[in-house]
């Protein structure tokens, strides 16, 4: 499957301010989610937003929260967001099958998110470099369970270039300085 801009959304998972701190490469991670949102608005692709408990783990980062709406975020208190009845609606409405996910943390809401879209009828793909975990263990053992069942393993860097499609357009030198 290759990623299409106009089959595609993008669903950051609780990269959230007081949860960042504890995450293994948490601002790797960060900066990766950070360049797919400017990509995905640059290209026209949706970008939703999860906030798994926000009264305890805080808001988005604030580099990340400076790029959304309100109307794109949502509080949930299910670790999938597909099983959120807001976001879940949300996603729907948007009409797409591709939805790309990133966030924190691999192994439990990125995970969780991920096989719940996919057993609903979505196309999911879990970006490697835009998730993290506490215990890098869990990350990869979170990958690579997602992987055994079936959910598309990408780095940002594929989803930017399937989303251009070709070089020497308007968008191609927009997008490119975030793969840079």
């Amino acid at each position: 499957m290759l990623f299409a801009t106009d089959r595609s959304a993008l669903l950051l998972v609780d990269v959230q301010a007081r949860l960042a701190p504890a995450i293994a490469g948490a601002e790797d991670c960060i900066e990766r989610c950070r360049r797919l949102v400017l990509a995905a608005r640059e290209l026209a692709v949706p970008v939703l937003a999860s906030e798994q408990y926000p009264k305890g783990l805080g808001h988005l980062v604030p580099e990340l929260a400076a790029l959304l709406e309100p109307r794109e975020i949502f509080a949930k208190t299910h670790f999938s967001a597909a099983a959120d009845p807001a976001t879940a609606a949300a996603l729907a409405g948007l009409g797409r099958d591709q939805v790309i996910v990133c966030g924190m943390e691999a192994h439990v809401c990125v995970l969780q998110t991920a096989l719940g879209l996919q057993e609903t009828g979505y196309r999911p793909a879990v970006i490697a470099d835009a998730v993290g975990a506490r215990d890098p263990a869990n990350r990869e053992r979170g990958l690579a369970r997602l992987a055994a069942n079936g959910v598309e393993i990408a780095t940002s860097e594929m989803v930017m270039f399937e989303w251009l499609g070709q070089a020497g357009t308007d968008a191609f030198r927009a997008v490119l300085p975030l793969i840079r």
